[in-house]
């Protein structure tokens, strides 16, 4: 029986779906007008740095560019890496189902994992609950014997990152991916045009609400989306239970993936692509999420050392995206035994003593009415009340730093935060604006970037 969704009974059999309190009354209303008006809550953007988290069943072969799309380039795409590999290393007959089962992560420690996550300094953590290939890291009812603890490694791997994370007094977000390849249900709404929901009714918002109920996620990643409308998804009917009447509906963030169309446009802040680097300062608060591996988001146990991004990379990238008022979620991909790769947790420990040092710059700013200048070195500006800072990638082939758009007075004071009880000399380049700062003799550092405090500057 063919079950059709039409616009006028969508309300209500939501209501069921998500458990709506009588009535249905909420202050948002589900439309992208009303949801789009929601405040972000606060601790997102004071966050500014998160760790991304790729996780699941592509992780055993963990193989070529995208690991995490393995499924689709061996099985629809049929490319010509994935193909060969499974022929050398797999009998014939071998489904992707086969490798759930080698998803053991035998390792996997939660609470090292968080103590990692920590010492980055990150504020929160986006882990993969569920990606395309419809694989589910908690004991989903609805993915029977396709999820992490009836196969592979019968652990409910939210909950216990979850619960380690927060002991870390860090947010916790989930990724969800909305689609599934070839799930049997989405290939018939599909094969409809989208006119049907059967998928949407029996798998994505059931699961969607679970996650909600179960593990109380501060952030919400979707993904997924783009082959079919929001309408389909019902994001909008979706993200008013989430705002109004969900238990964590004054704390959750969510992105811009509710269906085609909608991303850089519609939901709380915005991704936009993968890897989204505007050019100039965006009049929305967004995000950019970037992989330390350049050429995928899960683990590939053929990636070189040279396919990586260096500590200073991601360190001129965050600065960046900071600057640029922006959130940076820099991804790992662990093994699939639980195991994060010892380059991964290098990086992100770099990260950490980098911010451990510079953080007032990073935390809780704000852009300034300069974003960045060239005259000496390459130079990122950010603002935190009334105090302004200049991150400098590289230091200076001469001992003297020029910055030209800080307007000085007398009260101007300026430090270096690796030794802010030492005032550096400066004197003015003009006397409406600029100065130019003495340089103190500084040892190489690993993040090949350093922070000028100024203060007492407009």
């Amino acid at each position: 029986m063919s079950v059709q969704m039409r616009p006028t009974c969508i309300i209500p059999l939501i209501c069921v779906i998500l458990l709506w309190a009588p009535g249905c009354t909420a202050r948002y209303t589900a439309n992208w007008t009303s949801l789009d008006a929601r405040p972000l809550p606060k601790w997102y953007d004071e966050a500014k740095i998160g760790i991304f988290v790729h996780w699941g069943v592509f992780s055993v072969p963990g193989f070529g560019q995208f690991s995490e799309w393995f499924w689709y380039w061996w099985h629809s795409q049929r490319r010509a890496e994935e193909v060969e590999f499974m022929q050398k290393n797999y009998p014939p007959g071998f489904k992707y189902a086969d490798f759930a089962s080698e998803f053991r992560a035998e390792f996997f420690e939660p609470d090292k994992w968080a103590d990692i996550f920590k010492a980055s300094g990150a504020r929160y953590v986006v882990f993969t609950s569920k990606h395309h290939e419809g694989f589910t890291n908690w004991p989903s009812a609805s993915s029977w014997n396709w999820n992490s603890m009836d196969v592979g490694p019968h652990r409910d791997l939210v909950g216990e990152l979850a619960t380690a994370i927060r002991k870390k007094s860090l947010h916790f977000g989930l990724y969800h991916s909305l689609y599934e390849w070839y799930n049997p249900l989405y290939l018939l709404d599909q094969a409809s045009g989208y006119k049907t929901q059967h998928f949407v009714a029996k798998k994505a918002l059931p699961e969607l609400v679970d996650l909600v109920m179960s593990y109380k996620p501060d952030l919400i990643w979707s993904d997924g989306d783009w082959e079919a409308p929001d309408t389909y998804w019902n994001s909008t009917e979706f993200l008013a239970w989430l705002y109004n009447d969900s238990p964590i509906k004054d704390v959750v963030v969510t992105n811009d993936r509710w269906g085609k169309g909608c991303y850089c446009k519609h939901g709380g802040y915005y991704n936009c692509a993968d890897r989204y680097t505007p050019g100039k300062l965006p009049d929305h608060k967004w995000e950019k999420c970037q992989s330390v591996d350049s050429r995928s988001w899960g683990y590939r146990r053929d990636m070189m050392l040279s396919e990586l991004m260096d500590l200073p990379s991601i360190i001129k990238d965050m600065v960046y995206v900071v600057a640029l008022g922006g959130n940076y979620l820099l991804n790992i991909g662990p093994m699939s035994d639980g195991m994060i790769a010892p380059v991964f947790e290098e990086r992100l420990r770099g990260l950490g003593a980098w911010l451990g040092i510079n953080g007032e710059a990073i935390y809780a700013s704000k852009p300034w009415r300069v974003q960045t200048e060239n005259s000496t070195v390459t130079v990122w500006y950010t603002a935190n009340n009334k105090t302004v800072y200049a991150i400098i990638l590289g230091w200076p082939s001469k001992p003297l730093l020029q910055l030209t758009a800080p307007k000085t007075s007398g009260a101007t004071q300026v430090t270096l935060l690796d030794y802010p009880k030492f005032p550096l000399k400066w004197t003015p380049v003009t006397p409406t604006a600029g100065l130019t700062i003495v340089m103190p003799t500084m040892p190489a550092s690993p993040g090949d970037a350093w922070c000028v405090k100024l203060e007492g500057v407009v």
